[in-house]
């Protein structure tokens, strides 16, 4: 591969872009223009495209902000999208463009958060070792919990099976909808109630972004006789499903809502998948641990993935 090229990435750029986020092996949907650029108001975009001989090889999804280059702000993860072609030697001929790029825009930090490897199509860390390379520090490790499905089937502890078997012995059904405001009712009320936080999408946003990613995002709930239970939204890549979010009634927390659902997802409707990701149980970068959900959560079978960030700084 000949030399490497750093270029910002314009508007313009928008069908190489999703061209190349097609053929990267840890790229999610989530880094379709579509998709990132539904909140473009709020972040100064600075993603990159590396080129060798005019043609793209690789993307960084970026933002600026005050001097720091974030991979991305407005994202769970971002790092470096490869495609098969670009190995190791090519990776650390990236991050020499990627850092020569930022001096001249008088960038001196990159906060960094690679996709976790539960997402690659195919193993694609050798943005890690180029990380160690340019001494960068591990600031932020998040906990989620993840289930392995083709091992065999989910193992479910004691308490969840009780509560799934109540709540199929309840009526509780599960069931598929694109109506996402009454789910985004209760959704609210319980972050405000547990955390005083709002959902990161509103309800409008997720509307817009479901209707842009049908096959990807989704949301299934759980009723009886009518009522509304609980639900979760999910984001479908292609080796992992991700819960995005979670809510339920206090009626549906005594009657298995979520159980059921969880249930449904992990041995039918989703038991092919590679990965289920339920998410993270952490707070403030992993530095508070919520362990009642995270118990929660390894009650279906999951065990820990760490999101990882990182910083590098850039020297004159």
């Amino acid at each position: 591969m000949k030399d490497i090229k750093a270029d910002i990435y314009l508007p313009k750029d928008k069908d190489t872009w999703d061209a190349q986020v097609s053929v990267s092996r840890n790229a999610t949907f989530l880094f379709r223009r579509d998709y990132m650029d539904y909140h473009s108001d709020r972040y100064n975009d600075h993603s990159l495209v590396f080129r060798s001989a005019g043609e793209p090889v690789a993307l960084l999804p970026a933002n600026e902000d005050d001097g720091t280059l974030i991979s991305h702000g407005g994202l769970t993860y971002g790092g470096l999208l490869v495609s098969r072609h670009c190995g190791g030697t090519e990776v650390m001929k990236i991050f020499d463009a990627m850092i020569n790029h930022l001096r001249e825009y008088g960038i001196r930090r990159i906060i960094y958060k690679p996709v976790p490897h539960i997402y690659h199509c195919a193993p694609a860390e050798e943005e890690l070792y180029a990380l160690y390379r340019y001494g960068a520090k591990l600031t932020g490790r998040t906990l989620s919990s993840t289930v392995i499905l083709p091992s065999g089937a989910a193992h479910f502890s004691k308490l969840r099976s009780r509560c799934i078997k109540k709540g199929l012995k309840n009526g509780v059904s599960v069931r598929e909808t694109v109506d996402f405001a009454p789910f985004w009712q209760i959704l609210t009320a319980n972050l405000a109630e547990r955390h005083s936080v709002s959902p990161v999408h509103t309800l409008e946003e997720i509307t817009l972004l479901q209707s842009r990613f049908p096959e990807n995002i989704r949301l299934y709930i759980s009723e009886k006789e009518g009522e509304l239970l609980a639900g979760t939204v999910v984001y479908e890549t292609p080796r992992c499903v991700h819960v995005q979010y979670i809510a339920s009634t206090p009626y549906g927390r005594e009657t298995g809502g979520l159980d059921v659902i969880f249930s449904y997802l992990l041995t039918e409707r989703y038991k092919h998948v590679p990965c289920f990701d339920f998410g993270i149980s952490t707070e403030q970068r992993g530095e508070i641990l919520n362990e009642g959900l995270l118990r929660q959560k390894e009650g279906f079978g999951a065990t820990g993935t760490v999101y990882d960030t990182y910083e590098i700084n850039i020297p004159e």
